[in-house]
């Protein structure tokens, strides 16, 4: 099969679940507390919808999160069984970069573009996207990156992946694009991803124009999966072929090792 097709499967379980196979639909499941439960059952069909066999695959691409760490364990678990059992390449790629490449796309649609988006809303706005994933306990995973232009090999991080309140991240995001507007540089901020619709009033304290939108790139179906694919083949070229696939939690453990017990001198 050409590489480019049936013989890659995407497996990400940085929100409920999206198992599929490059080039064809995929299975999703929504709800975080079950999503683990279906996964080898959705790997399964997904497999035979598309007349594979594991001897069959290429390539296996598994989304690192960053996400909490039960959920994306066990996807990042299974892809490497799988990709042991069956010889695939193994490849990993975080979500934040996807996200916001998608993004980026939909807010050039929004304006009627379709090539570099310098003249969408005036001469040389720029579009700075913010790619953000639920982390539970009122807390969210984000990365900001820089207008992509025509250039998707070309990624800039404006804020460097990291966790914390909606609140601390709007006032971090403002800080650049005040920055970036002090320079002369018109700006226009994009959030997207899940759990960005929910802080809505936090961002409008801060980024009022802000562009929100809870649509996960993997939501778009088979366009999702090959941008995810595509994230992760650029990603090890550019590493050149090094063993990445670690899971990105970022949060600190709640568990930390106890200080000793103070001794205490009887009189």
């Amino acid at each position: 099969m050409d590489e480019t097709t049936g013989s890659v499967l995407v497996i990400d379980t940085s929100f409920g679940s999206t198992v599929g196979v490059l080039g064809r639909e995929p299975r999703v499941e929504t709800d975080s507390r079950s999503h683990v439960e279906h996964l080898q059952v959705n790997i399964a069909a997904v497999m035979a919808d598309a007349g594979l066999a594991p001897d069959d695959l290429d390539t296996v691409v598994v989304g690192l999160g960053p996400a909490p760490f039960t959920g994306l364990r066990a996807g990042i678990v299974t892809a490497k069984a799988l990709a042991y059992a069956s010889g695939a390449k193994l490849l990993g790629q975080d979500i934040l970069l996807p996200q916001a490449r998608f993004a980026y796309k939909q807010a050039l649609a929004a304006y009627g573009e379709t090539t570099s988006g310098q003249a969408r809303m005036g001469e040389g706005v720029r579009i700075l996207t913010l790619a953000v994933n639920d982390a539970r306990r009122h807390q969210l995973y984000f990365q900001l990156f820089d207008d992509f232009g025509e250039e998707f090999d070309s990624v800039r991080s404006l804020a460097p992946m990291d966790i914390d309140y909606p609140d601390a991240i709007a006032e971090r995001v403002s800080g650049i694009v005040d920055d970036r507007k002090a320079a002369g540089q018109e700006v226009q901020v994009v959030i997207s991803g899940h759990g960005a619709r929910r802080y809505e009033d936090n961002w409008r304290a801060r980024l009022p124009e802000a562009l929100v939108s809870g649509e996960s790139f993997l939501d778009s179906g088979a366009p999702g999966l090959a941008l995810m694919v595509d994230c992760a083949r650029s990603r090890d070229s550019a590493d050149q072929g090094r063993d990445l696939v670690e899971p990105l939690y970022l949060r600190r453990p709640d568990v930390s090792v106890p200080n000793p017990l103070k001794h205490v001198v009887k009189s």
